[in-house]
């Protein structure tokens, strides 16, 4: 029993000595500072000035540069059709004929009205005539001659209204043959040989689009009017048209004008840009994206826009010293192009800032910088929203994918 019991106490001592010994482990770990503990992963960026490209976007769509409705002018049948479907076709191309044989026998007719009514005014000038000299001889009285005078002029207002009659016959001569007054594009075709059309007709008989220059209508906020406005007073504007994905550049043009009125209800104002389209890449009533650059920003500071956080008051950025620790550094930001931020205050050239990891960061933070990345210009500005390309197994790195924007954890932010 005696035995027993020692062997009770002694098991009883060691679990005490062990409780004690964990509490003072975790006593200590808890007294040790965060920042004092391993360095933290992230990844780094370097501050860098150079000229960044200010370009403008804008939802755009394509239109013919002009477009024709072609209508018969003469009522009659449709004798020939003379293009295909989807065929490129020149000014005065002859596109369809309409039986001409009733407006060549209306010709006829008022060519052989005037021959009548000309012959006819001789006859009333030769007898004016004759009355003129009567009238002298004191044979025949005045209103005798002023009547053979108005006679004489009746017939040549006949012979002036058959001129006219000829004219018009042979202008609905021309109409009969129908000629495409633009060179472009002819649609899906809307008559057939045999058809009866008419003048009064409220559809046309093809379309022809001009898509050698194309046109594209596109917006753009009201604030940024002013700028567009005064650099395209000092030139021509650049302007290229993207893919619907915003990843294939179509088309290369230039801005031709702005519309005279902002839309109220959108605050935006439309411009017209043209592309001269000689691959056919531009589709009337395609969807593009349009950038626009208007400047260039000269000796600009930048950084990815992935070290950007955002704190309660301003924007903010991690940034790292000589010693490895993190400083918070706020920053203003001039403008944004792509996936890059311009900053007018708060960096310097040269520094480094964090691009990922930021959550786990504190004022003082020791960090362990992985391999600094460059900051890209010249990028669409939408770039960031651009899908990165795939990158294989040996070859991706932590850093390669961008980082998520955070919602800074200091300075009286929220994590």
């Amino acid at each position: 029993m005696k035995f027993r019991t020692i062997v009770f106490l002694s098991i009883l001592s060691l679990l005490v000595l062990s409780a004690c010994s964990k509490s003072s482990q975790q006593a200590a770990q808890s007294a040790t500072p965060r920042g004092a503990g391993a360095p933290v992963p992230v990844s780094v960026s370097s501050v860098l000035r150079q000229d960044v490209p200010i370009i403008l976007t804008g939802l755009g769509t394509v239109q013919a540069y002009n477009t024709v409705t072609l209508k018969t002018r003469v009522d009659g049948q449709i004798m020939s059709v003379n293009f295909r479907e989807g065929q490129n076709v020149s000014k005065g191309q002859l596109l369809a004929v309409i039986d001409p044989r009733p407006y060549e026998v209306a010709l006829e007719t008022a060519k052989a009205n005037l021959a009548r009514d000309q012959a006819q005014l001789n006859t009333a000038k030769a007898n004016l005539a004759r009355s003129r000299a009567l009238l002298t001889a004191g044979v025949v009285a005045q209103q005798d001659y002023d009547t053979q005078q108005a006679s004489a002029g009746q017939f040549e207002g006949t012979v002036q209204a058959d001129r006219a009659a000829i004219s018009n016959a042979e202008l609905n001569l021309v109409y009969t043959r129908i000629t495409s007054p633009i060179s472009g594009r002819v649609g899906l075709r809307l008559i057939d040989p045999g058809n009866m059309v008419h003048a009064s007709d409220t559809t046309g008989l093809l379309l022809v689009m001009q898509m050698q220059p194309i046109a594209v209508m596109f917006t753009l906020p009201e604030d940024q009017l002013p700028s567009v406005l005064t650099q395209s007073r000092k030139g021509t504007l650049k302007v290229d048209a993207y893919s619907r994905d915003d990843q294939t550049l179509l088309a290369s043009g230039k801005l031709e004008t702005v519309d005279n009125t902002i839309d109220v209800t959108t605050g935006t104002a439309k411009l017209k840009a043209v592309f001269e389209n000689k691959d056919g890449a531009l589709w009337p009533n395609q969807f593009v994206n349009i950038h626009m650059q208007i400047s260039t920003a000269k000796g600009a500071l930048v950084i990815p826009m992935a070290a950007i956080q955002r704190g309660p008051d301003s924007n903010l950025a991690y940034v790292v010293g000589p010693d490895k620790k993190v400083t918070i550094q706020p920053v203003t930001i001039s403008t944004t192009q792509g996936n890059i931020a311009l900053i007018s205050a708060g960096l310097q050239e040269g520094q480094q800032v964090v691009t990922e990891g930021q959550d786990k960061l504190q004022a003082g933070s020791v960090v362990a910088p992985k391999s600094p990345t460059v900051p890209k210009s010249g990028a669409p500005a939408n770039a960031q929203d651009a899908p990165h390309a795939p990158q294989s197994k040996q070859g991706a790195t932590a850093d390669a994918a961008p980082a998520p924007t955070k919602t800074a954890q200091n300075l009286g932010g929220t994590r």
